[in-house]
């Protein structure tokens, strides 16, 4: 796939919505998952495709890769479009549903150990295990995935829903009915989810006996020939009767149950799959989609996420005496480098007044996971240490960006590419800001013991200041707990800027994340500022 410029992307950008304007919490923090591939936590874990990270020397026979689909397939399985029950909302997760018969194995476990670290506060898991099985189709040669968010987290478990291989092909039939699906469909959708993996001998010793083989040490019996990736082999071996799929020719005929749903209209699909790869990918694309969209009636998810062709990164804003230290990073989406490149940030403050600063090139990532095999190449900009110094009191209200390429002088005031979103700027909020005057009160205590400052702007309409902390519930959901820091007295002299005031908290380290939050305007925001107490000086 040829790359996209940034003048392309910037037409693109005149002719299409997208489905948010930046900044948006929880579509923001869903699109750098699901796009910044080079940078998230899930995509190292699928390549190579073949990387099972609960091994050592590589040749159990399984895959991540084939884990995770399992995994988003059981999780949704529950759905029960009569009554709006179950679906993709990480039930899996329970103890309960892992110990029943038809989620045997460790797959589901070995999955949550994975990538659960990557949900949080905007993230559910629910949505985090949807991407994870985007993630390894698109790295492993399948197609393009449309992705929404907003999943939500079960509260307890879901009804028994998943078929087995034993049961009849009525009762396969009438499950995946119950799930949303059609005949057609699950014929569809068992041999896409079938592309990937196989049947191991220890949880299904009477479908797959011990085969004895040091490169495939757990006994997979797999689905293909190309079981760590996606294409119509599953189809056309066995249109072409060389299949080896164990729920196909597996000795024992009970439990041949792909064999049963294959053949259920006359192998009409299959025979389709196998002469097209492109009517395989483009239907697997389909029904994978849906697969990850069969969530809890209630739950409405967002529009299908596109990457922003520009996009804020890591903004933090530092009250430092008379001014602020401005700091972060932008990502232009699919972008090659280029050393003959400039990009200047472009700034707004509360005079109306603008400022500009030439950003610093913070390389270019790739990512084989836009479908299909296709690579996108991610370039990334900072301003960092110090970053852009600005007046306190005139501040920052809004940012864009003007790229200039292939020797084209900004300093001459050519006309860049700008990237604006559709002339709106990237709002920055400087109503509330950390403060430099933070500090260790006690740095050699055991947990240590910090003073942390923040900076209210003077005339913004904060009625509260919170550290949050990003805490488990009882059923393992993510919630934030909020500590308000004390609102000072009027004549403290506690302020180190005539346009800001400083209010202050007491705390101690903890192993949970801090950031700082507030409410303004009666809207409560998040700061995004990690706090870590050992990363500040002691106290004078």
């Amino acid at each position: 796939m040829p790359q996209l410029t940034l003048f392309t992307i910037t037409v693109l950008l005149t002719t299409a919505a997208h489905a948010y304007i930046w900044p948006s919490p929880q579509l923001d923090a869903l699109e750098s998952l699901r796009f910044d591939t080079d940078r998230h936590q899930l995509a190292p874990f699928v390549q190579p495709c073949t990387f099972f990270i609960f091994e050592v020397a590589g040749k159990s026979g399984r895959s991540n890769a084939a884990d995770w689909i399992r995994t988003a397939y059981h999780d949704m399985a529950t759905h029960n479009n009569v009554d709006g029950t179950g679906g993709m909302d990480a039930s899996i997760r329970f103890p309960e549903e892992q110990a029943r018969a038809e989620n045997v194995a460790d797959g589901f476990n070995n999955t949550l150990r994975i990538v659960g670290p990557a949900a949080n506060r905007y993230v559910s898991l629910a949505d985090v295990l949807a991407l994870a099985a985007i993630t390894a189709i698109e790295n492993c040669g399948g197609p393009s995935i449309p992705f929404r968010g907003g999943r939500i987290d079960a509260a307890a478990p879901n009804a028994p829903g998943v078929p087995q291989p034993q049961e009849d092909l009525a009762t396969h039939t009438a499950t995946f009915k119950r799930q949303g699906f059609s005949k057609t469909e699950m014929i569809g959708l068992v041999a896409c989810g079938h592309t990937f993996g196989g049947v191991a001998h220890a949880p299904f010793p009477d479908i797959v006996p011990d085969l004895n083989d040091t490169s495939n040490t757990q006994s997979v019996a797999h689905f293909d020939g190309t079981p760590v990736a996606f294409d119509n082999s599953v189809a056309s071996q066995y249109i072409a009767n060389t299949t080896r799929n164990p729920l196909v020719v597996g000795t024992n005929a009970t439990t041949n149950s792909d064999a049963r749903i294959f053949g259920s209209d006359g192998g009409k699909v299959m025979r389709g799959f196998a002469s097209s790869p492109a009517l395989f990918a483009s239907t697997c694309a389909s029904l994978f989609a849906r697969m990850l969209d069969t969530v809890p009636s209630g739950v409405v998810l967002s529009e299908v996420l596109s990457p922003l062709p520009a996009k804020p990164d890591a903004l933090q804003l530092t009250l430092d005496g008379d001014k602020l230290l401005f700091a972060g990073e932008v990502r232009f989406w699919n972008t090659p480098d280029s050393s003959s490149r400039t990009v200047l940030l472009l700034g707004t403050d509360h005079s109306n007044h603008t400022f500009n600063a030439t950003l610093v090139s913070a390389g270019t990532a790739s990512s084989s996971s836009a479908g299909a095999g296709q690579t996108i190449t991610n370039a990334w900009y900072s301003f960092d240490d110090p970053g852009v110094v600005l007046d306190a009191a005139a501040g920052v209200t809004r940012i864009s960006f003007s790229v200039y390429e292939n020797g084209e002088d900004a300093k001459k005031k050519t006309k860049g590419k700008v990237f604006d979103q559709g002339g709106r700027g990237f709002a920055v909020q400087d109503a509330v800001v950390f403060s430099k005057t933070s500090c260790l009160t006690k740095p050699n205590a055991q947990p240590v013991e910090g003073r942390l400052d923040v900076g209210v702007r003077t005339g913004a309409k904060v009625t509260r200041v919170f550290l949050e902390e990003e805490v488990k519930d009882s059923v393992g959901r993510i919630t934030v707990v909020e500590t308000d820091f004390p609102r000072p007295a009027p004549a403290a002299g506690n302020s180190t800027s005539k346009a800001y005031t400083i209010w202050s908290l007491p705390t101690t380290q903890s192993s949970a994340k801090h950031t700082v939050g507030a409410e303004i305007d009666g809207v409560k925001v998040s700061t995004g500022r990690v706090v870590v107490l050992t990363n500040l000086p002691a106290c004078a």
